[in-house]
């Protein structure tokens, strides 16, 4: 007996066709609101349909050769075959063949994933992860989660998981792998931008709570200066950060510095939100495009801007929605952004619900800076560049035999950084093994209490990632924000 489609995989199907209205990024309404949702879609769909028409398109032949084909697999093929695997298969492909990194089919597992990172805790590494040149890439680590701790960083590439080859898998595929309990160990091959060697890098599962604002004050030069840190944009993203904002006004800040750096992204309503608390309104602090260049802009109810100055953070994994916050800084405020590059991810997403539990995230929109900047794949530019000292930048220690004197290779290298960065001078950071590197080790081993034998031990290496990042997270020698707290002192 034949497997007849059923009328959701037919509906996730026409979903890809036909398009739907959508906010940006509306993940949590519209799953939540499943129903409403699906009387809409339902609604609008003989209009659409008269549109795709109108355009020569032949939906029902395509759906009709669909069906033959999925009949005749289903019938003839040497092997038995699930329907649903069928079905996600020719979905999958559809998706696949529009190229864009940002669209994606995700089954049931995959759609409630979604919405546990943007919505509650989870269990994993902690890592926002995008498909890029055919790659599962690292946008960013949350902050203070398993792959932060581990070194992992923006832009790096996952290669394999647990030995597995990631190559020919979805984004969602690749997810499903990297993700597990808490407790669980995962063992990531990362190749790092500007290396041609990949390394293993173990990391254990834990849960990843989703608390995304935090506020504390600074004294510079006798002025205390807020320093907001976001991290990403979920629900109640928003309503904290109106709170501790409004905690540090009380506290008489005389200028306020907002950190997005390592910020993903998430939801547009949070942004939306926060925008309304800074940005005045007399301009738009953002503008959509839609595919017949329409242009949509977003405006403010603020009327006046701040008593005080206010300065930007971002770098290379200030993603998304992150984006946004910087370009109406930028743009609409003419507030100074300190740090490097973010991102560039300029489309808009939304999440289409589907009747069984799966959903499709498709790209429907541009969105703009206040002047009409596209930002896809450029990323905003800092009025300021500043870069962080040479050890953010380094790549994990994966040592598998002992490293000794006069041995060469980018694992030394990217150990004498971390020894020059921790305050043990190797002499040199070219990667060759010298006397100088070699009484630094010791030095190293030595004030943590393991065996002084000079020579790069997997142990040695594990210590100095681990030393190396709890520098990083203390913010001891973060140029970047030392840089903003200057200028907004000023």
């Amino acid at each position: 007996m034949k497997i007849k489609m059923s009328a959701a995989v037919a509906l996730m199907i026409l979903c890809l066709f036909l398009g739907a209205g959508g906010t940006y990024w509306a993940v949590g309404d519209t799953m939540k609101e499943k129903a409403a949702a699906y009387d809409k879609l339902a609604s609008s769909q003989d209009s659409t349909a008269t549109e795709q028409a109108d355009n020569g398109e032949d939906a029902a032949l395509q759906f009709q050769k669909l069906q033959q084909v999925y009949n005749s697999i289903e019938a003839n093929y040497v092997e038995d075959v699930s329907g649903q695997e069928l079905m996600d298969g020719a979905i999958q492909g559809m998706v696949g063949s529009l190229e864009d990194d940002f669209s994606a089919y995700m089954d049931v597992e995959s759609s409630q994933q979604l919405m546990e990172s943007l919505e509650s805790s989870f269990e994993g590494i902690g890592a926002e992860v995008s498909m890029m040149d055919g790659r599962v890439t690292i946008v960013s680590p949350i902050k203070d989660s398993p792959a932060e701790k581990e070194g992992l960083m923006p832009n790096d590439k996952i290669i394999s998981v647990d030995g597995e080859p990631l190559d020919g898998l979805s984004l969602q595929e690749a997810v499903n792998k990297i993700r597990g309990e808490k407790g669980s160990v995962v063992t990531l091959e990362i190749l790092r931008a500007g290396s041609s060697e990949t390394v293993d890098v173990e990391v254990t599962r834990d849960t990843i709570p989703i608390e995304t604002v935090y506020s504390r004050t600074e004294t510079v030069d006798g002025k205390a200066i807020g320093v907001i840190e976001i991290t990403s944009f979920a629900e109640e993203t928003a309503a904290d950060f109106a709170a501790q904002l409004e905690a540090l006004e009380a506290e008489d800040i005389e200028g306020l510095v907002i950190d997005v750096r390592g910020n993903p992204g998430g939801y547009l309503q949070s942004v939306v939100d926060i925008a309304g608390e800074i940005i005045p309104k007399d301009d738009p602090f953002l503008q959509e495009e839609n595919r017949n260049g329409e242009k949509t802009p977003y405006f403010t109810d603020l009327t006046d801007a701040k008593p005080y100055p206010i300065v930007g953070l971002i770098d290379r994994g200030s993603a998304s929605a992150s984006e946004i916050l910087a370009g109406a800084l930028k743009e609409n405020a003419g507030y100074e952004l300190v740090g490097e590059s973010s991102f560039g991810k300029g489309t808009v997403q939304k999440v289409i619900p589907l009747e069984d539990g799966s959903s499709l995230k498709l790209t429907m929109q541009k969105w703009l800076t206040p002047d009409g900047n596209w930002i896809h794949e450029k990323g905003i530019e800092p009025t300021i560049p500043v870069e962080q000292p040479a050890y953010y930048y380094t790549h994990p220690l994966a040592i598998e035999e002992p490293l000794k004197q006069d041995s060469t290779g980018s694992a030394i290298e990217n150990a004498q950084l971390m020894l020059k960065g921790l305050g043990f001078d190797p002499g040199r950071t070219d990667g060759y093994f010298s006397t100088e590197t070699t009484s630094a080790v010791k030095a190293f081993q030595q004030e943590n209490n393991i065996e002084a034998s000079g020579e790069l031990t997997a142990e040695t290496g594990e210590l100095l990632q681990q030393s190396l990042v709890e520098k990083i997270r203390s913010q001891e020698g973060d140029k970047q924000l030392d840089k903003a707290l200057d200028v907004v002192s000023q």
